[in-house]
């Protein structure tokens, strides 16, 4: 897929690849055989666009916009553009990805530097630094504060990637307990770290001294902390959030520090930034405040930069491994023949991360005689199985090689016969550690035109579209199942969308599947799951 996007071996042997460094940071080593580097830290934007299109790569940090105007004047020679760092809202994604230029960043680099400043607003918060500082500038020489020691003290981690293990390891050095909940990192993991796995993330507050908090920014994650949350916490508990602001709510936080709930806490990062001056979290008592300085150390710096350079370059020769951020789109043919199954795959994926996170093994079963290789749904479905649950964002490029990373086990096995329709794509997910009981979960779809239709739930058969919130039940099947149900989302003003009925047998055990206009709150799920005549209930959101 990318060997019409990058250019191959043996140009870089005839002519050498231009790369273009237009913003400042410590690039290492320039002398590369088979490239040209110039580096110009703060290029004026003029002077960018006028010299951008003479080169194959670009590299920037956060001060270059790469918009349509920057990739218009670029011209047909531009093929990488490298972000040292981690973010990259200052890049279009979404014109690279039409003009099939790769966009790459180099997210590693910072993990000991933002991992070390999540330690030192722990140590900070435990000692009352802030506190201390803040009154002895003043003049006050208070000697009466009593801190807290964090030697056989318990830490939660919220998230357990690349930051959240660095942290565990160093917390262990200090002789803390460590306890995690992330539930899209398989067992193995929490093994190989000697990381005690919570249940949920209730188990987890309520059985905690200190937390922090290291997961990506998504809808899942946004406010996960709030003030039902800091309440389950120990009183004299301490909050550490240098992730993403809005994870841990900022009035909640603000609130359980005022009412002495909390001994103390720190941030690195806010909702809004720079913070407004009346900000909440500026006149908070025991409240350590950084500038979102996660990956700001010298060495942390020099990585980023060196990173990033060997990231292009690697790239220009054809190696996306590592570090891609958004996928060049696929070839027009492809598209056409595939389209619909690669959007398929990925709504599986994403069902499946749903029913069972945290799986260490992922297989796929293609039924029947597929229009063209179905290699690339294969990825479509890994990229949605991860979305949400890593550090970076998973596409067609690095999906492969994210997978690898959390420890899940891929399987591809094809069929001939498809005896229920004419292509059919299956997914099945297992976790559980070894020697104990395995859990799976199956789902399964086929493309009718170019829409994708749900086949398949566990072990029962259901035909609708995967959209929206779909709503899915069990029950023994009798009458009157679907009526108290349907009667109870009236109730609450909810429309159903659409049906489908699924049973194992007369009289067995069914399973039926409501899509719905609106989602459902954690309550009215519980309440579902009171009813007489149901035995499960969850929510899917596609």
């Amino acid at each position: 897929m990318t060997a019409s996007v990058l250019t191959s071996p043996e140009q870089t042997h005839t002519v050498p690849l231009r790369v273009l460094i237009c913003d400042e940071m410590n690039p290492g080593n320039l002398q590369h055989e088979g490239f040209e580097i110039d580096y110009e830290g703060n290029l004026p934007r003029e002077e960018t666009l006028r010299r951008l299109p003479g080169y194959d790569a670009l590299i920037t940090r956060s001060r270059t916009k790469v918009d349509r105007e920057l990739l218009e004047a670029a011209g047909p020679r531009l093929k990488v553009i490298g972000r040292g760092g981690v973010g990259v809202d200052n890049i279009d994604l979404d014109a690279c990805s039409r003009r099939g230029i790769l966009v790459l960043n180099a997210p590693e680099s910072n993990n000991v530097s933002a991992a070390e400043l999540a330690l030192m607003h722990l140590l900070a918060a435990a000692r009352g630094l802030t506190r201390s500082d803040r009154k002895t500038r003043a003049g006050e020489w208070d000697r009466k504060f009593l801190g807290v020691e964090l030697k056989d003290k318990t830490l939660g981690i919220v998230g357990l990637g690349r930051i959240g293990s660095i942290i565990a390891d160093r917390a262990q050095g200090l002789r803390m307990n460590v306890v995690a909940f992330d539930p899209y990192v398989p067992e193995n993991k929490f093994e190989r770290l000697g990381v005690e796995r919570a249940p949920s993330l209730d188990e987890l507050l309520s059985r905690v001294d200190f937390l922090t908090v290291h997961t990506p920014l998504t809808e899942e994650t946004l406010g996960m902390v709030g003030a039902r949350e800091l309440a389950l916490l120990k009183p004299g508990a301490i909050v550490v959030n240098a992730a993403r602001g809005g994870i841990v709510q900022e009035q909640a936080l603000v609130d359980a520090l005022h009412s002495g709930h909390l001994f103390g806490a720190g941030v690195d990062v806010f909702i809004e930034e720079p913070p407004v001056p009346e900000h909440p979290f500026l006149s908070a008592p025991n409240l350590g405040i950084t500038a979102h300085l996660g990956a700001n150390t010298r060495e942390a710096q020099e990585r980023v930069g060196a990173e990033i350079v060997g990231r292009v370059l690697a790239a220009l020769h054809g190696d996306v491994s590592r570090g891609a951020v958004n996928a060049p789109a696929l070839d027009a043919k492809t598209m056409e023949v595939l389209g619909g199954y690669l959007e398929l795959g990925e709504k599986l994926g994403r069902i499946l991360a749903q029913l069972l996170p945290g799986a260490h093994d992922l297989e796929i079963t293609f039924r029947g005689e597929f229009p063209a290789d179905p290699a690339p749904v294969v990825t479509s479905a890994l990229v949605g199985y991860l979305s949400g649950s890593t550090d970076e964002r998973p596409n067609m490029i690095n999906a492969r090689a994210l997978a690898k990373e959390r420890g899940l086990n891929l399987a591809v096995r094809e069929v001939a016969d498809s005896p229920d329709y004419q292509t059919e794509v299956i997914v099945k997910v297992t976790s559980g550690a070894q020697g104990e009981r395995q859990r799976t979960r199956t789902v399964g779809g086929t493309v009718f035109g170019r829409s994708p239709r749900l086949t398949r739930l566990r072990d029962f058969r259901v035909e609708l579209a995967p959209e929206g919130h779909i709503l899915v039940a069990s029950n023994q099947d009798r009458p009157g199942a679907v009526a108290k149900l349907s009667n109870l989302l009236g109730t609450w003003g909810i429309n159903i969308a659409g049906m489908a009925l699924g049973r194992a047998e007369k009289g067995g055990q069914a399973l039926f599947t409501l899509t719905l206009d609106d989602s459902l709150t954690p309550e009215q799920l519980q309440a579902i799951r009171d009813l007489d005549v149901i035995d499960s209930a969850y929510l899917i959101r596609v």
